[in-house]
């Protein structure tokens, strides 16, 4: 693809008010789209930052009455809407799925993406996490076509894992979406570099919707919401420590041009990467 395409990555500091959190991402999705933008992306649990043990009852079907709301949004201001993520309903007693949802500017679901890799942690002293006590983990990779990008998915944690991203890149994807709600502690640490490895590594231009603050109940996110271009150059990013909208041009072009400079797709040896399942191979 090419051509330019006007993006928007929308920072939320969302809490356990699940239509207080809808409506402020409605107002920062119209504001995106007022100043140009047609891929509007929202952050990773975008309706709902609380208490694990309220994911079950927070979670709906999808579609359902969050993505029929967003749905309207998307036709009134002809803007693809990326629902970095929501809880969404799932087969098993007690969990759900966090899930990714992509509305293009008719508002009709195009593409949904359920987390691959889920946020189990222990930093001694520091914090105890397990979102596989509440999410059941995704097993489909997904890219989409959508408002003139070819756009790979993945939430938050994922960014942890290189190998899913060169998959995404491979099967087509020029621009990541990596929608989060990033550790405060972890993000001071990681964060840019991580973003910014992502987009080098498999030439692409990464957009990075974040939450921010903490809530209530204690949940610190670190915010930083991004645009990242193919060659690691910062596009757009917050520094709020609230709601915010960054936006950039994203110059299609620019991957085609990066990747024709340095062929790493083309380049790669996966006969190599695999010969360590080779029985055979000296030890």
């Amino acid at each position: 693809m090419s051509g330019n395409v006007r993006v928007a990555a929308v920072q939320l500091t969302s809490g356990t008010d699940v239509a207080r959190n809808v409506d402020a991402a409605v107002d920062l999705v119209l504001a995106a789209a007022g100043e140009g933008a047609t891929y509007v992306q929202l952050p990773e649990y975008f309706n709902y930052l609380g208490p694990q043990s309220k994911y079950a009852a927070v979670a709906e079907s999808i579609p359902g009455p969050t993505t029929q709301r967003i749905s309207e949004v998307a036709r009134s201001c002809a803007a693809t809407i990326h629902l970095g993520s929501m809880l969404e309903r799932s087969s098993v007693s007690g969990k759900c799925y966090n899930t990714s949802v992509v509305l293009d500017a008719t508002g009709a679901i195009v593409a949904t993406y359920r987390k691959s890799h889920l946020f189990d942690v222990d930093v001694p002293g520091v914090f105890v996490q397990r979102e596989s006590d509440a999410i059941v983990a995704g097993d489909q990779l997904v890219v989409t076509e959508v408002a003139g990008l070819n756009v790979g998915l993945s939430v938050c944690f994922d960014l942890r894992f290189p190998e899913l991203y060169r998959q995404l890149a491979v099967h087509g994807a020029t621009v990541l979406a990596i929608p989060a709600a990033f550790n405060a502690l972890t993000g001071q640490a990681h964060w840019d570099v991580l973003i910014k490895s992502r987009a080098i590594e498999n030439e692409a231009f990464v957009v990075a919707a974040a939450q921010v603050g903490t809530t209530a109940e204690g949940v610190a996110t670190y915010g930083h919401s991004m645009i990242v271009g193919p060659w690691g150059d910062v596009l757009a990013e917050s520094m709020s420590g609230g709601n915010d909208v960054v936006l950039a041009t994203l110059e299609l072009d620019d991957v085609v041009r990066r990747r024709q400079q340095i062929d790493i797709l083309r380049l790669r040896r996966p006969d190599v990467y695999d010969s360590l399942n080779d029985n055979d191979t000296a030890r």
